[in-house]
Formats: C-alpha cells, sequence, structure tokens
C-alpha cells in the first residue's frame, strides 16, 4: 500500500523514524513510566533530527511539512512501542493554530521552540460539565481594559507539568448578538490565578493528566490567537489535526500489539507447528491488520485534504479516520493478547497495559458516538436527536 501511495520522502522519513523509535522501544517507555518521569530523551532526540517540528513553518525553524508527514512520526514511533503522546497536541494542535492565526509575534515567540524542542505547549478544551459539547464550554473570558480575565476549569489536560503555556479555549461574548463564542488564549504556565491538580488515572503513561482551574487570570491583549470573531473556524483549526493524530497513535499502538502478537506465534508451538500456522489464530491477527492498514488510508486521506486547505473535507475524513482507528486499534489490541493467551497479561510481553490505553483512542478526543453523531448528521443528512 505505502508504495502505491506515499513519496519517497514519506517513505524514507517512515523509516527514519521507525529506526528512532526501534532504538528507545517499549522497554524505555516503560521505565519512564515506572520512574514518574517524561521521555525526554526521545523527544528531544526527535526534536534534533527535527521531526517534532515538521509540520511546522520553515520560516519559524520548522520542517514546512504539514499533518500528514508529522502523523508519520507519530505511527511509526507507536509501531515502534514509543509514541509521544504530546506530538498531537504541542506541535499538531498548538503549533497548527498559532500558524494558521497567530500574530507575527506569537508565530516568533512559539513556533521555532515547539520545533525545536526547547518550549512545549498543552491544550485545554475538556470541562467536567461540558464533555464532547464544545457549545456547553463555561470558560469565560471578560475584557478589563486592553487586558482579558479568563476564569473557569478544564479537566483531563494532558502534559501541562512540562508545558510552557497552555492553549486554553474560552468564550467571550458577542457584543452584537450577546452570545458567547469560542476563543482561544495563551495562558503562561506560572500566571497568577492558574493552578493545577492531578488526576489518579488507572491508566498507565508518561504523560500524566491535570485538572486546570482559572481564577481570573488576567492576560494581556496578545494573549488571544487570532480573530475575536473568528470562533468555530479556530478552534477546529486544532481538532481536526487533533483527530488526525489520534488516528496516528491508534494505529501505531494497534501495529505494534500486532507485531509483538506475530512473533509470539511465529515461535509458539503447542502440537507439532507454531500456533501462527492455526487459522484460528491466523485469521483475526490477519483481519487486524486489514482493519488497520484500512484506516490508515483514511488517516492519509484526512491529512491530505487539511493539508491541501480542505477543511469541511478534512473535518469529514479526520473524524471518519478517528473512529476507524479507534476500533481497530481496540481490536488489535485484544487479538494480540488473546494470541499470547496468559502470556498476553505479564510484564514480560508488555501487552497488558495496552488494553487500556487503546480505549484512549475511542474515548478522546471525542468519542465514538459524537463522532457518529457527526457522519449521520453533516455526511448523510439525517436530523438530530439533541
Amino acid at each position: 500500500m505505502t508504495t502505491l501511495i506515499e513519496s519517497e520522502e514519506h517513505q524514507a522519513l517512515r523509516k527514519a523514524v521507525s529506526t528512532l523509535g526501534k532504538r528507545y522501544g517499549r522497554d524505555y517507555i516503560t521505565q519512564v513510566i515506572a520512574e514518574g518521569r517524561y521521555p525526554t530523551e526521545l523527544w528531544q532526540e526527535a526534536a534534533k533530527l527535527g521531526y517534532l517540528g515538521v509540520n511546522l513553518p520553515e520560516e519559524y525553524g520548522g520542517g514546512g511539512g504539514g499533518i500528514a508527514e508529522l502523523s508519520i512520526v507519530l505511527e511509526e514511533l507507536g509501531a515502534a512501542g514509543a509514541p509521544l503522546l504530546m506530538l498531537v497536541v504541542s506541535p499538531a494542535i498548538c503549533g497548527t493554530v498559532i500558524a494558521r492565526f497567530g500574530t507575527e509575534d506569537q508565530k516568533r515567540t512559539w513556533l521555532p521552540g515547539l520545533a525545536d524542542g526547547t518550549k512545549l505547549m498543552a491544550f485545554g478544551i475538556t470541562e467536567p460539565d461540558a464533555g464532547s459539547n464544545s457549545h456547553r464550554i463555561t470558560t469565560t473570558a471578560r475584557r478589563d481594559g486592553d487586558d482579558w480575565l479568563l476564569t473557569g476549569r478544564k479537566v483531563f489536560i494532558s502534559g501541562v507539568d512540562h508545558a510552557d503555556a497552555v492553549l486554553i479555549v474560552g468564550r467571550t461574548e458577542d457584543a452584537r448578538t450577546g452570545k458567547l463564542k469560542p476563543c482561544l488564549f495563551i495562558v503562561p504556565r506560572d500566571a497568577e490565578g492558574f493552578s493545577r491538580n492531578p488526576i489518579d488515572m488507572e491508566l498507565s503513561a508518561a504523560e500524566k493528566q491535570w485538572e486546570l482551574v482559572l481564577d481570573d487570570v488576567r492576560l494581556p491583549a496578545d494573549a488571544l490567537v487570532g480573530d475575536e470573531d473568528a470562533g468555530l473556524l479556530q478552534l477546529f483549526a486544532g481538532l481536526n489535526p487533533e483527530r488526525v493524530m489520534t488516528a496516528a497513535f491508534a494505529i501505531g499502538m494497534g501495529r505494534y500489539a500486532v507485531g509483538k502478537a506475530l512473533e509470539y506465534a511465529r515461535e509458539r508451538s503447542v502440537w507439532k507447528t507454531p500456533i501462527g500456522a492455526h487459522q484460528a489464530i491466523a485469521h483475526p491477527l490477519a483481519q487486524a491488520h486489514i482493519d488497520l492498514e484500512l484506516a490508515k488510508l483514511m488517516m492519509q486521506k484526512a491529512a491530505h485534504l487539511y493539508d491541501a486547505g480542505d477543511d469541511i473535507g478534512a473535518g469529514e475524513a479526520a473524524n471518519m479516520a478517528k473512529y476507524a482507528a479507534g476500533e481497530a486499534c481496540v481490536r488489535a489490541v485484544d487479538q494480540a493478547v488473546h494470541t499470547l493467551g496468559g502470556n498476553g497479561l505479564t510484564r514480560e510481553f508488555g501487552l497488558a497495559s495496552l488494553i487500556v490505553g487503546a480505549r484512549v483512542a475511542r474515548i478522546a478526543p471525542v468519542s465514538r458516538e459524537m463522532i457518529l453523531n457527526y457522519i449521520s448528521h453533516q455526511t448523510l443528512g439525517l436530523p438530530k436527536s439533541y
């Protein structure tokens, strides 16, 4: 498949990132998690090689590529067992939004650091009571002279403890209609009134999850990213890449799980032949591989549409890619664990932790049910129930 639709440059990038990922591998990530620290070594080496900022503009230190290239980076790191979740957040969401809508000063302040790994930015949209409904976001920004005052709460925000700032989704009042509309603000980590609390997760990951509290956080006028009146356009400029990258995360994880299962199935013999010779083992793994490859095709389509500037087409494809990849990943991990039997639940083989991790792609950043709502309403033209 890759030889037919991927350019030589993309194939070379895929191979190079795979080599980097395998040098670190699952054991490295497991050790990082056990020590409660961040995968700094891998992050910094990926930055040095130009992978972190591959999607950012060249004039600001990036590689001049797009989400297509960045999704390759995350997928291949994941397939090697060493995914970097903050690739979804820092360069894909925050970097993209600032590159598209930021002022020249914001671009020069943030993009070179996001590209070379010296700066990290988190993204805050999810709230306790809003769930997947971005229209119910209650974090509000109000003017106070030339400044903004930001108040609200966010939950399940990744990597805040290592981020220099958080791109916060708040809502401002439209002077003409009185309605609230989404706006994006860069909030420095040390801003007065900005605090964080860790969320105790059973999910094992290097990136911790946080609750954020914003209590009248005062921000200068230039903390606002983009046009105050652009609303959803700017928000989805970040959310569509997030969906594509979540698909890449899931596909990489699924490929890693199937790869471990294949190694085991080729070597493990219970009767006279390796268990991989039996169709009850071979066929489900073949199906898992097919499902992952199909999801990858939709992910590549979504990335291509986004990079080509087709936001509407990319929105539909990105949602479908995220849905397909999440489902394929869960099935792939489940089948991999099942292939190994009891060994699939041991620390030695390192697959059991993926059972929980695989479900992240079904849940975040938007649930599969909300994606089905999107497709049924936007694509199929069916009426809403809400």
